[in-house]
């Protein structure tokens, strides 16, 4: 039995700094170079992907107003289709997060090292850094939900003063006909929107992020819809006046092979200065995004564990009221890629890369379930029958989160399937262990 006397710490600020800061991260800051050969195109997609996941953001919103329950889209897909449906989405985004730690970590050791040069080249002490960006903020966790909350509004709203100064008072600065091609790519306009897919989608992961500590969210019927919505817009607005600057400020041929396009940026328009508060805003915001994924990698495991779907060791609680071994077992698990791919084995370095490839794929699985989840939930599950009220706004969901698993491409999705399949086993073993202790609750 969990103890459940704990009192809500979350409110309407720290979820939606939860919600930006897992969104706005590595997937955006190195965006504009692959974005650049797209010309307009590439702003164009940015506004199409966010009206789709404001979409979305609304269909959390939603599932989140009828039933605000910790976990997030595992306990939607769960109470909407079943047991085995809220396990698979649960053992699929659970395998996103802790598979994506490594390289938010590694790209704040990357903004580190930018700015300490005489440490570039220093593998082992890189590691180190890498290493110790993964701990330090499992430990953060460990101190408890409202501890890694304030942390993940101190980290946000830091980053978004640079970041916004770009979007925004950037735009004077802005050559419009560097930007004014439609598809200067040479690619048709399927192939470049095939291309500019899954750039674009991978950026908005985490818009869920506020539904899944719900049970550590004051009145969380209203904080989080609230929070989930705000949080995407800022986020949208951030991506596409972001693009918008970057593209119309640093020549075409210069972006193409940047590695740090917001520096560069802002390098351009008011000097080296700039660049150095951008690069520190990168450093800011990588730690802030480790701590928001922490902070789910703990809550989804638990609220399965405690579900009985999940090995009960996920679901145990510290003094604290977070489930401290989960969050220990998971950051074990960034540090074995982490390992793996400093080993300098080529074998072993693909193996790394695809399982990040995977993170998307098996964490917008979760999007696809969730997008007609509300209508089930409103007719009492897919057991009843009912054929459930689907409205345009789920419709757009839908075909969003299907449009990006496409974009995720065909080897990530094959082996993302073949990762979710390898957990059928760990919920066959569950389900004997809820088997066995039916008799013994029925003696109590």
């Amino acid at each position: 039995m969990q103890p459940d006397t704990h009192r809500p710490t979350l409110g309407l600020a720290a979820c939606t700094a939860i919600v930006v800061g897992n969104m706005v991260g590595s997937g955006f800051y190195l965006s504009p170079p692959a974005v650049a050969p797209y010309g307009l195109l590439g702003i164009i997609f940015w506004i199409v992907m966010g009206i789709g996941a404001i979409c979305l953001g609304l269909t959390f919103a939603r599932l989140a107003h009828r039933m605000p329950a910790t976990g997030g889209p595992y306990a939607y897909t769960r109470a909407a289709y079943g047991d085995f449906a809220g396990f698979i989405v649960g053992w699929g985004y659970w395998i996103s997060i802790w598979a994506s730690l490594p390289l938010i970590a590694a790209a704040f050791t990357g903004s580190l090292l930018k700015l300490i040069p005489s440490l570039q080249g220093n593998r082992p002490f890189a590691i180190g850094i890498t290493l110790g960006a993964i701990w330090f903020v499992a430990v953060m966790n460990l101190r408890g939900v409202k501890q890694a909350g304030l942390f993940s509004e101190l980290t946000t709203y830091a980053k978004l003063v640079p970041f916004g100064a770009i979007a925004i008072i950037g735009l004077p600065w802005v050559h419009f006909r560097q930007i004014a091609e439609f598809n200067p790519s040479g690619h048709s306009l399927l192939e470049a929107s095939a291309a500019l897919a899954p750039l674009t989608m991978f950026a908005y992961l985490g818009l869920e992020s506020a539904t899944v500590p719900a049970g550590d969210v004051r009145d969380p019927r209203r904080t989080i819809p609230r929070a989930t919505v705000l949080g995407i817009l800022i986020a949208a607005a951030l991506y596409v006046f972001g693009t918008i600057v970057v593209l119309g400020v640093v020549p075409r041929e210069q972006l193409v092979t940047s590695v740090a396009p917001f520096s560069d940026a802002a390098r351009v328009m008011w000097g080296g200065w700039a660049a150095d508060i951008v690069a520190v805003a990168v450093i800011v915001s990588s730690i802030g995004a480790l701590n928001g994924w922490t902070l789910l990698m703990g809550q989804v495991p638990m609220a399965a564990a405690n579900d009985g779907l999940f090995p009960e060791v996920f679901g145990r609680l510290s003094s604290r009221n977070v489930p401290a071994l989960g969050i220990m077992l998971s950051s074990a698990l960034a540090t074995g890629l982490v390992l793996i791919q400093a080993s300098g084995a080529q074998g072993w370095t693909a193996i790394y890369a695809m399982l990040v490839s995977l993170a998307t794929m098996t964490g917008v699985i979760s999007y696809v379930f969730c997008a007609l989840a509300d209508g089930l939930i409103a007719v009492g599950g897919a057991a009843r029958g009912v054929l459930p009220r689907i409205g345009i706004v789920e419709v757009v969901a839908f075909v969003f989160s299907i449009f990006t698993v496409y974009g995720c491409g065909p080897t990530p999705v094959l082996y993302g399937l073949l990762l979710l399949l390898f957990g059928i086993p760990v919920y066959v073993w569950q389900q004997h262990e809820r088997a066995r202790s039916v008799p013994a609750d029925r003696v109590q």
